[in-house]
């Protein structure tokens, strides 16, 4: 069996510790790429933490995925993107020079049309309650289900997964999943790293998950 790949995708109000801190310390694990998704901020102090997390995953090797603001990417020169649908839709015939583009969905219909304009994957959700989304019905795994048989691209199910709800997703045939659930109450970040290998490849066969 594969050795497990995680995505990491941050979100800096809910960390425990320092938020360069985490990013170091994720930089340094077995993570496939860290999604700088920090939505409450300026573009300018988006750039300020982008060009940080750059630098230290520059370091350490690791990459690093923009999210929304494709200026600061070209400007540091990253070349993974990830854009809320609409910007997506706008921008999507201005990607070329990015080396992965993917967006968030929440209909089917709109995860075939991101396909048709030339998505690498998709992030679909949220399928579960999640504080993330506060007050929001999730969209259940019917949904998740209805975009995973809609395309051909990988499919990133998204929201609410922990560890009671996961075996529910794997029969839905997701490529990756995300769960911020389990690791961002963790105080040390390889423990959850450590705790979450046996479990994803014991309970669901995942690969891919959220980590805050």
């Amino acid at each position: 069996m594969n050795k497990p790949c995680f995505i990491a995708v941050t979100n800096r109000n809910l960390c425990k510790r320092p938020f360069f801190d985490v990013i170091e310390d994720l930089s340094k694990k077995d993570v496939k790429t860290i999604v700088l998704r920090e939505k409450d901020l300026s573009e300018e102090e988006y750039y300020e933490i982008a060009e940080k997390c750059k630098e230290i995953c520059d370091r350490n090797g690791a990459s690093l995925t923009i999210h929304n603001f494709i200026n600061v990417a070209r400007r540091l020169g990253i070349k993974k993107i990830h854009l809320p649908y609409p910007v997506f839709l706008k921008e999507a015939g201005n990607l070329s020079d990015f080396e992965s583009v993917s967006t968030s969905i929440h209909k089917p219909e709109e995860a075939i049309k991101a396909q048709k304009l030339g998505v690498d994957f998709v992030f679909a959700g949220h399928v579960f309650v999640t504080d993330c989304k506060k007050g929001l019905p999730p969209r259940g795994l019917e949904f998740l289900t209805d975009v995973v048989n809609a395309v051909k691209i990988p499919v990133y199910g998204i929201g609410g997964i922990n560890e009671e709800n996961i075996a529910k997703i794997r029969d839905v045939g997701v490529d990756y999943v995300s769960s911020g659930a389990l690791t961002h109450s963790a105080p040390i970040l390889d423990i959850s790293l450590k705790n979450l290998h046996p479990l994803f490849l014991k309970n669901a066969g995942f690969t891919e998950y959220r980590v805050l």
